[in-house]
């Protein structure tokens, strides 16, 4: 996509502005987000197609479509090369193109530590859009990513062996755009929805319950896991972030006996682009499942919603 001549656009950086002038669409309502984090991978496109997919991602959680994006980039200039700064650039727009979306600018510092993520913009309907509190009772909750990229960027950080294979897991899941599940959204008028990043599944599932006033249960068999990440998390290698989000949940979660640790652990490991939680009344579940299947997602159906929570009793239950 060369965007300085899309017809959305009527400034562009191209004459050395500072801001770009960009058409809206009439009836539409705008969705905006911002993140940016240090890399997780170490080849620098990776970590730009990766970095972009999760700014992305806020915006399809809530069934909207991106349409602006502005590079946020902090870069050691003095002792890195720039070719790995366009790398990473690189990259993010690739993920900004297969979006849909249009580059717009942003903004760099000379940092000593490599930074990299997007302000996006994004487009709803305004009266078709889900939220944290938008969960129903009844409903059923479908996971469309599996769980561990905390864990394997751990053991890359590390130097583990097969880290070269990690690096491959975690770009194809978390380097893949969200998007098929913002079209469920939209398509199944779903009010209910969160992307998984850095508090975990488990934090982001609290982060529903509390939202509606309702309780939630999933069976940690019905999570999926990516490969070798129950080994790594055997062997130690979850993240202090992980450990601090089930601390944190801890007082709100029952966890049953039977549920194995290492498990647990993962369902409360720090994700980086992780997948969207889709929260999907019962009679739409194979409808919502099938359009999942048949764009290349995953649809793991893992738990359900309620019933409303009594005074006391735990927001999140994991069963085995």
């Amino acid at each position: 996509m060369v965007w300085e001549e899309d017809e959305r656009i009527i400034v562009s950086c191209r004459g050395n502005e500072d801001a770009a002038v960009i058409r809206v669409p009439a009836g539409k309502a705008m969705v905006q987000t911002l993140d940016f984090f240090t890399p997780i991978v170490n080849d620098p496109f990776s970590f730009g197609r990766i970095a972009a997919a999760n700014s992305l991602s806020d915006i399809y959680a809530m069934g909207g479509e991106p349409y602006t994006a502005m590079n946020i980039v902090c870069f050691p200039c003095k002792t890195l090369e720039f070719a790995i700064l366009k790398a990473i650039l690189r990259g993010g727009l690739e993920a900004i193109n297969e979006a849909g979306a249009l580059m717009v600018g942003g903004h760099s510092v000379d940092d000593e530590e490599i930074k990299y993520g997007l302000s996006v913009t994004g487009m709803v309907d305004p009266d078709g859009y889900a939220t944290n509190s938008g969960i129903q009772n009844g409903d059923r909750l479908i996971l469309t990513k599996p769980l561990g990229t905390g864990i394997l960027a751990t053991a890359i950080k590390a130097d583990w062996s097969n880290k070269e294979s990690y690096e491959a897991l975690l770009l194809h899941w978390a380097g893949r755009l969200n998007a098929a599940g913002a079209r469920v959204i939209r398509e199944l008028q779903l009010t209910g929805a969160t992307d998984v990043t850095g508090f975990g599944l488990g934090g982001h599932l609290l982060e529903m319950a509390k939202a509606a006033g309702l309780q939630m249960e999933i069976d940690s068999e019905a999570v999926p896991v990516m490969d070798e990440v129950l080994d790594l998390a055997s062997m130690g290698l979850v993240p202090a972030g992980s450990h601090a989000n089930r601390r944190y949940c801890q007082p709100m979660v029952a966890v049953d006996d039977r549920v194995d640790g290492m498990l647990a652990d993962i369902i409360f490991d720090a994700q980086t682009s992780g997948g969207l939680v889709l929260s999907v009344p019962e009679e739409k579940l194979d409808q919502a499942v099938a359009l999942l299947e048949q764009a290349g997602d995953l649809a793991a159906v893992i738990g359900r919603v309620g019933p409303e929570r009594e005074a006391g009793a735990p927001w999140l239950h994991i069963r085995c």
